[in-house]
């Protein structure tokens, strides 16, 4: 059976999840703890990384963005990549904005401070680290919803790769209830129609022992 290693509030784990539904992938997950460090899983990522996929022939891709291209490269029957070039580029560009950006401004300084460190025992939260997120997330979600006035879906007129970095990142923030989506609507609306998609339920179903999510998380009508 196919294996994805994987943390459930990780956003590259979570863009490598729905890719596996989109594309009709069945697999096997496990989830992995890589402040552990496991001996057995950094010989399959010596960066101790997650996410990491392990073929059935015994192939095994490391790393998020190595996993993100190696299945739209392997399995292109159901593309999350337009076929124009420059379609590509641009889905390419706002998938980056969610996947290094957001992540930067945002979940580091949300998720990685009031969840991460809570889970790895690596100490109590930073607030100041917290105090910024909370006010970098805003203009993300007032791109999200520049973006979506203008076009069906974040890069174009076709669900895709970029829309799936940033329902990643954005469900990692509404798993600790730090989105606030009353400010945005058009970002609330863009995010219900992901929520909707099959291939986001099992997104949707996590739930961490301990550290449970809000009710609205897994709500489809918020």
């Amino acid at each position: 059976m196919r294996t994805l290693y994987h943390h459930p509030i990780h956003p590259a784990s979570r863009v490598a999840r729905v890719m596996l539904a989109e594309k009709g992938l069945p697999f096997e997950s496990v989830v992995e703890k890589p402040w552990e460090r496991r001996t057995d899983f950094l010989k399959m990522n010596p960066a101790g990384e997650v996410p990491v996929l392990v073929e059935e022939d015994g192939t095994v891709v490391a790393g998020g963005l190595a996993v993100i291209e190696y299945l739209e490269e392997a399995y292109p029957d159901t593309p999350l990549l337009p076929r124009e070039v420059a379609a590509r580029a641009e889905v390419r560009r706002v998938a980056d904005w969610f996947l290094h950006k957001f992540e930067r401004e945002v979940g580091e300084n949300l998720v990685g401070e009031k969840l991460i460190k809570r889970l790895s025992g690596q100490g109590h939260p930073f607030a100041p680290a917290i105090r910024a997120g909370l006010a970098n997330i805003t203009y993300h979600l007032d791109y999200i919803a520049f973006l979506s006035e203008r076009r069906p879906w974040l890069a174009g007129t076709t669900f895709t790769l970029a829309d799936i970095a940033a329902a990643a990142q954005l469900s990692c923030l509404d798993y600790i209830d730090n989105v606030p989506w009353d400010r945005s609507p058009d970002a609330k609306d863009w995010y219900a129609r992901i929520k909707s998609r099959p291939s986001f339920r099992a997104i949707l179903a996590d739930n961490i022992t301990g550290c449970p999510p809000p009710r609205h998380y897994a709500d489809l009508d918020f």
